[in-house]
């Protein structure tokens, strides 16, 4: 099967083309077919149907869609039957969904966004920022390509794959480290701004209040966790620069 770096590099924007009525599954129909070239001269007929079931409705977190976009390409080269198919695309959602969410938005974004934090109080400054887009992608990038793989491997056995995987210990793990980060970095950050607070503090304190209102306000949806994690970061250090 070619076409595996194609895929993966497209499911990096696997949301590019996120709508209403298919969520994913347009982004999903895009990344699968580098993979699905083999199939157009093997069995043109089996292709055409693939090509159109890869961008059926899904949904998914989009760091593990690879997941499901491996499986069910080595199902349609496999010669599993459609229905089958469709039948697993839709049994993946939820669990990739939910595994996903756990994993990143509740588990690893609020755990580095803690010790970003922490490392900022204890003088890292701009480097905690950088730290952090360093780690977050490097983990996002890895899982990616461990995700593709594991689906193409696993096939139509995905689920017992996914289960016996690194991801439900992780996200036991990553869980309370990202609680006792975050439980730190708050007193140590309002301990480290309100030192000596009087009228500089408070001054500073209802600008950093005001410009969320302003960024919340402008960007409404699209102020995603991790987004809000660096403009957090940022405002911290521009203000504790300019004194207040």
């Amino acid at each position: 099967m070619t076409g595996r770096w194609r895929a993966l590099l497209r499911l990096f924007a696997v949301q590019g083309t996120w709508n209403y009525e298919r969520m994913l599954g347009v982004g999903m129909g895009y990344a699968a077919e580098p993979l699905l070239e083999d199939l157009k001269t093997v069995d043109p007929v089996r292709h055409g149907e693939a090509v159109v079931r890869s961008a059926e409705f899904f949904n998914c977190n989009p760091n593990l869609a690879g997941l499901a976009l491996g499986a069910t390409a080595r199902a349609e080269y496999e010669d599993v039957p459609g229905p089958q198919i469709a039948r697993l695309r839709t049994a993946l959602c939820s669990p990739l969904g939910s595994l996903g969410d756990d994993l990143f938005w509740a588990g690893l974004v609020p755990a580095l966004v803690g010790l970003a934090l922490i490392a900022v109080v204890f003088g890292a400054g701009w480097w905690a920022i950088l730290g952090f887009l360093v780690l977050y992608n490097a983990i996002r990038v890895g899982t990616a390509v461990w995700a593709l793989k594991a689906g193409l491997d696993a096939g139509m056995r995905v689920g017992s794959a996914i289960s016996a995987s690194w991801i439900p210990r992780a996200i036991a793990r990553i869980g309370p480290l990202a609680g006792a980060g975050i439980g730190l970095a708050v007193p140590l950050v309002a301990g480290w701004y309100l030192r000596g607070f009087g009228w500089s503090g408070g001054s500073g304190a209802l600008a950093i209040a005001a410009a969320g209102l302003a960024v919340a306000r402008w960007f409404g949806p699209s102020l995603t966790g991790v987004r809000f994690a660096l403009l957090s970061m940022v405002l911290l250090l521009l203000f504790r620069r300019m004194g207040l």
